[in-house]
Order: C-alpha cells, then structure tokens, then sequence
C-alpha cells in the first residue's frame, strides 16, 4: 500500500514538473518562410528600390516583433506577424522585379529607337 501511495505522490510530482516546464517556455514559431523571403528581397537588390525597400523595411521589424511576441509565449501574434513579415519581403521581391523590368523595358525602346535612326540614317545616304 505504501509503494502504491508512494508511486501516485511521485507521479503527481512529475507531472507538475513537466505541466509548470511546459508552461514557462517560449512558444516555438517556423521562421523560414518569413526569413527567406527577406533574404530573397535583399538578393534581388529591393533595398535599392524606393518602394520594394520600404516593405523589405517593415518585413525585417516585423520579423523582430513576432520573435519578441515568441519570446513572451504569444504564439498566436508572433504567427500572425511572422505571416506579415513573409508577405512583405515577397512584396518587395515582386516590386524589385517589377523595375527591373520597367528598367529593361526602357532599355529595349532606346535600343529600338536607336536602330530605326540609324535605319533612318543609312536610307537617307542611298
């Protein structure tokens, strides 16, 4: 009887243990996503970009509060933040792209316009 008594009082011991360690930890959040596409961002050069660096900007803060809120044991806003965070860095990698190809775009005309007065050129001299 003794060593059933004994058992229940060291079982019930551990489980406090284990419910009051389980507790106190931080809430455990996946990163990855938000900080690859920051990272991403920052490759494609968004920091150069008035606008693409504005959201590469609030990414990385927001990648910083949902760590914070993580740390505090708020899982539920370091979530939503790590989700802000990620749209973000993807928003400056779309808006980093987009110039690029509004850049490459004005390029192309001014190599066209370049070739047809030099086309315009070479027909006057005939």
């Amino acid at each position: 009887m003794n060593h059933i008594k004994m058992f229940i009082i060291a079982g019930s011991f551990l489980f406090s243990l284990l419910i009051a360690g389980c507790g106190s930890s931080p809430a455990v959040v996946d990163e990855e996503s938000s900080t690859s596409s920051i990272r991403a961002a920052q490759e494609v050069g968004a920091s150069d970009i008035s606008n693409a660096s504005l959201y590469l900007q609030l990414a990385k803060e927001e990648l910083v509060k949902a760590q914070t809120f993580a740390e505090n044991g708020d899982e539920k806003e370091a979530e939503s933040m790590l989700l802000r965070a990620t749209v973000d860095g993807e928003l400056a990698v779309a808006l980093s792209r987009s110039d690029a190809d509004k850049k490459e775009a004005a390029e192309a005309i001014e190599r066209v316009n370049q070739l047809r007065k030099d086309n315009n050129l070479s027909q006057e001299r005939n």
